[in-house]
């Protein structure tokens, strides 16, 4: 199982000459740090939804959603501290310092792991007594939202860290940051009503906040701007989007703004933010993406670059952060869906239910899935994306051996998707599937990379086109092609690079007589998706191929365990229904029977 991870806001806090005050007087201190938390520490971590890792004698771990709210809660608490230190002498006073960090975490249950924590707490041993110091990567996410100054500790090493780590020391004026005295709660007559929020579309909805200059160049703004509106529009290119407009996301220009509130006045679910700051001829650009509904991070990034080439970075920054965000929201949707009950999916739920499903390939969770997709098409007749996606999972229960076209679970794929074209043709991942399923099973392969092509043409950051593309173009012969758009495919899709158990590369290097760029690649999509069947039967050929025979009996085995009535006679009916000879050069069908047979598959 692999491990799990998120990224999150982690505040490391301890007392200043803890050890000192316990030799002086050892209950009195546990007595003086316990009511210090209760009546100052939680009723701050409770205002901006923190959450206690894990409490020391001298401290604690707190992980926050929000880089915002975590400098908030860690100001407040220093502020109240020394509003509660006011007339104590100096050596008796309980002074913490604090440290803070925006960045990867590793998840065991309660407890948090990895360079995220490991660098909250060394940043913290950096913090003066009273004080904060953050990361910069926290500093990038909270410039200008925080009444707040930051001195530049420039990069510091930190035990036990590998890298230099950018560091900011926190000031603050003590009027911006009255203390706070939490009032007793009020009763539900005399409770503010909440403020309203539109309504949320009936897909994934996304407003792009104009980025701040951080540069002091009003040079600058034209470029910033410019980048935003680049970004905003490669997003509506993405037909499953709900895209703001500029003209409304522009409102927010030169303000403070409140994500939540932001969202609720757009009514939009996820808000992507960022800033671009110029130093002598370099450009650091950074995005965040964040759920405005419950102001958690998704994703956050920084992009560097020379001022000379500045177009160039504007469009290499557009590419990879549309690239990074479409997937993002789409994960983050599939994960908002799990926890909805059953009785409660639209057919929009029951899509990505099935599309999470899909990515396990097993027969059971592919069953799973098309009986959702199914349920999904029923509500929604006139949906081409249930459509589109029912042909795929019905292509995926062929391509794993569970079954085949004539199979009442996945018969009429061609003319399914023929029908998800003809609702949808503006679709750029309606039209690519189509094109797909028109080449494999359709057999009509030319057609096929005609619609990839006006797939790309509707949307040049559709990863799954150039992925589909790359297939075609593997079983054409054109190697150098189905590689270019396979790289391209994990370019424009990092996060999700292979899941979809692409083998474009592999097709395209088996068909060129390439066996050990075959068994590289096999090996890297296998240790993702280890249940890829078209993945394992290349990778058993080619290794028996070059004689590593040991080997690909292995390989073989792992097939027979996923379907153990698979035989080569499976495989040259799988490849019937393709186009009888796959490959157009000649005798690399031939060549991958005489692989799999040295490999142990049964005739």
């Amino acid at each position: 199982m692999s491990e799990q991870r998120r990224l999150a806001a982690i505040v490391s806090a301890d007392v200043v000459g803890y050890s000192r005050l316990m030799g002086r007087d050892e209950s009195g201190t546990v007595a003086r740090l316990r009511a210090l938390r209760k009546e100052h520490f939680e009723p701050a971590l409770a205002r901006h939804k923190g959450r206690v890792v894990k409490l020391t004698g001298d401290g604690a771990l707190v992980e926050f959603a929000s880089a915002v709210e975590a400098l908030a809660a860690a100001i407040e608490f220093q502020q109240a501290m020394a509003r509660a230190n006011e007339g104590q002498a100096a050596d008796d006073s309980l002074v913490f310092r604090v440290g803070l960090h925006l960045g990867d975490v590793i998840v065991d249950g309660e407890d948090l792991y990895g360079d995220g924590v490991n660098i909250a707490a060394r940043l913290e041993g950096e913090a003066p007594a009273g004080g904060i110091v953050v990361s910069g990567d926290v500093h990038n996410a909270v410039a200008g939202r925080l009444k707040a100054t930051f001195a530049d500790l420039g990069d510091l090493s930190l035990k036990n860290i590998d890298r230099p780590i950018r560091a900011m020391r926190v000031t603050w004026a003590a009027a911006d940051w009255p203390v706070v005295v939490d009032a007793p709660a009020a009763s539900p007559a005399s409770a503010t009503p909440p403020e309203p929020r539109l309504a949320l579309p009936d897909k994934p909805s996304i407003a792009v906040l104009p980025f701040q200059n951080m540069s002091g160049d009003p040079e600058q703004e034209y470029f910033v701007d410019g980048l935003v509106e680049d970004i905003i529009t490669a997003l509506s290119r993405f037909k499953s989007l709900f895209v703001i407009a500029r003209n409304s996301s522009f409102t927010y220009k030169g303000k403070a703004v409140d994500i939540k509130q932001a969202g609720r006045e757009l009514g939009v679910r996820y808000v992507l933010e960022g800033s671009v700051r110029k130093s002598g001829n370099r450009i650091r650009i950074t995005g965040q993406l964040i759920d405005a509904v419950g102001g958690s991070h998704l994703w956050a990034d920084r992009f560097d670059g020379a001022v000379e080439n500045v177009f160039d970075l504007q469009d290499r920054v557009t590419t990879s952060v549309v690239g990074v965000i479409a997937p993002r929201v789409e994960m983050a949707e599939m994960e908002r869906v799990r926890g909805k009950a059953a009785g409660n999916l639209n057919a929009y739920d029951l899509v990505l239910r099935a599309q999470a499903l899909m990515r396990v390939r097993s027969r059971a969770a592919l069953e799973e899935a098309l009986g959702l997709v199914r349920r999904a098409v029923e509500l929604d007749p006139t949906y081409a994306r249930a459509l589109a996606c029912l042909t795929v999972c019905c292509w995926y229960y062929i391509a794993q051996g569970f079954g085949h076209r004539d199979h009442p679970m996945v018969s009429d794929i061609s003319q399914i998707a023929q029908k998800a074209l003809a609702l949808d043709p503006l679709d750029s991942d309606v039209v690519a599937i189509a094109g797909g399923m028109l080449a494999f099973p359709g057999g009509d392969i030319e057609s096929g990379a005609a619609l990839v092509e006006k797939a790309i043409t509707l949307n040049p950051n559709n990863a799954e086109a150039f992925r589909s593309g790359a297939n075609m173009y593997g079983f054409m012969g054109e190697v150098d092609k189905a590689v270019e758009y396979q790289e391209r495919a994990d370019r424009l899709n990092p996060v999700d690079a292979g899941w979809s158990g692409n083998v474009a590369c592999v097709i395209a290097y088996f068909g060129a007589g390439m066996h050990e760029k075959v068994i590289d690649w096999t090996a890297r999509i296998l240790g993702e998706l280890p249940n890829a069947a078209a993945v394992l039967r290349y990778r058993a050929a080619s290794l028996a191929l070059v004689g590593r025979v040991d080997e690909a009996r292995q390989v073989v085995q792992r097939i027979l365990n996923l379907t153990p009535s698979y035989t080569i006679g499976e495989v040259r009916r799988h490849h019937e229904f393709d186009m009888n000879n796959p490959f157009k050069r000649p005798g690399v069908t031939e060549s991958l029977y005489r692989g799999l047979r040295l490999a142990g598959l049964p005739e």
